[in-house]
């Protein structure tokens, strides 16, 4: 039987969607960072323990995003 994705209902596809994640979350070694991605980390985390603002909460980030809306 084929199916197509569009043909199953909502439910299915989105259980579907979750559980192709969660095959590819489980198999860390699958994703593999560049050399290049590597710094880029470090270099935002180095970024991010020298800024002494640690952000806010997102509860106050979501009110501004709905007040522009």
């Amino acid at each position: 039987m084929n199916t197509k994705p569009q043909q199953l209902p909502v439910e299915e596809r989105i259980k579907f969607v979750e559980d192709l994640w969660d095959s590819i979350a489980a198999d860390q070694q699958a994703l593999q960072l560049t050399a290049e991605q590597k710094a880029e980390l470090d270099r935002r985390l180095d970024a991010y323990e020298m800024d002494k603002s640690h952000g806010r909460p997102a509860t106050d980030a979501m009110a501004d995003i709905r007040r522009k809306l």
